[in-house]
């Protein structure tokens, strides 16, 4: 930031004063203030150049499958005599005026209809993966407001490993109902890479080490096996020739 601030400054400084005059003398011209004495600009400038550095991402446009704002609240649509309420009575008990968390339940439930079976059973793999897919679309939003949230990021990836779990599960036990689900919340989903490990040197060392234990062990359990094929050979001999001179 400072940085940035101060390449606007030497952008739009001046040329520098060829001699240092004194304000308010006579004989010396119009007295001039100090930011046009040492070559600076006046402070809407600098703040203007310092603001244009931080320019953040638009936030993302609402979806398809989002209810409109002028919908009322669950609370309220049943009441008789709604419809001829005044509009600025109706618009605050619409969506446009309730808190965040009222519209992902409202979202959730809109997305529980579509997809789920039974939109009561919320402990199927469908409904959890419907509202953690609403979680996810939240921390986006978020996200693109708050570049800088760690802790939402973290929350973010959390979820996204979260429902992938429950999508493979999904695809092995009912492949018809994860199509369904994939189509209507607009999912892309990929096969998860092979568990791979990044090959250190202490990785390397002690896979090599233990290669060479077990390759010793092998060894010692060969000679083993010889020496016990070698002892009973030995008595067979020692029977037999002890049965002959009988």
């Amino acid at each position: 930031m400072l940085r940035a601030a101060w390449r606007a400054l030497s952008s739009i400084r001046t040329r520098a004063v060829p001699r240092a005059s004194v304000i308010g003398l006579s004989g010396e011209g119009s007295a001039r203030p100090r930011s046009d004495l040492w070559g600076l600009q006046p402070k809407g400038l600098l703040l203007q150049a310092a603001r244009g550095y931080v320019v953040q991402k638009p936030v993302q446009p609402s979806r398809d499958d989002d209810p409109p704002l002028s919908m009322l609240l669950k609370d309220y649509q049943n009441i008789p005599g709604i419809d001829k309420v005044d509009d600025v009575v109706k618009r605050i008990l619409s969506l446009e005026m309730a808190n965040r968390k009222e519209r992902l339940k409202v979202k959730q439930e809109q997305l529980m209809n579509k997809i789920v079976a039974n939109p009561e059973d919320t402990r199927s793999l469908e409904a959890q993966i419907v509202a953690l897919t609403v979680k996810i679309r939240n921390y986006e939003e978020h996200m693109q407001k708050h570049r800088k949230d760690k802790t939402h990021k973290r929350y973010l990836l959390m979820s996204i490993d979260q429902r992938n779990k429950k999508l493979k599960n999904l695809r092995k036990t009912n492949y018809d109902v994860f199509e369904k689900t994939c189509k209507e919340l607009g999912i892309e989903y990929t096969f998860p890479p092979l568990y791979y490990r990044k090959a250190h040197r202490r990785f390397l060392a002690k896979r090599a080490l233990c290669i060479q234990v077990f390759q010793e062990v092998q060894k010692l359990k060969k000679q083993k096996k010889a020496l016990k094929a070698a002892a009973a050979q030995k008595q067979d001999q020692e029977g037999t020739e002890s049965s002959s001179k009988a």
